[in-house]
């Protein structure tokens, strides 16, 4: 296995790298690098492998974040107009059946007035 397919799988087994190149501290080109030179056992990683309690903090943050600018009217509004057009969608379904049920085709041998 040649050494870009060794650090892909080291990739693989430490996604935390891929945080570091969101925020943009890091860069694969950086990480590969640092790979090529040392390895995969080296202390050049424990900066880059270990979660920092202040990370872990700023994604709860952004979940919660997340979780306030939810719009729960706007939610609202929508699951109630998905209710109506359902409603009319079977209003529509039960009006042609009970139209089909009560028409009964006219016998060929009579006509309009017998």
């Amino acid at each position: 296995m040649d050494t870009k397919e060794k650090f892909k799988d080291f990739v693989k087994q430490n996604p935390i790298l891929l945080t570091h190149v969101k925020d943009g501290s890091m860069t694969w080109q950086k990480f590969y690098e640092i790979y090529d030179l040392y390895g995969e056992d080296n202390e050049a990683w424990k900066d880059y492998l270990t979660v920092s309690a202040a990370s872990a903090a700023a994604t709860s943050f952004d979940l919660i974040g997340f979780l306030k600018r939810i719009d729960l009217d706007s939610i609202q509004n929508g699951v109630n107009s998905m209710q109506r057009v359902l409603g009319l969608l079977q209003d529509m379904s039960t009006n042609k059946k009970s139209t089909s049920e009560k028409q009964k085709p006219r016998p060929l041998y009579k006509h309009f007035d017998d």
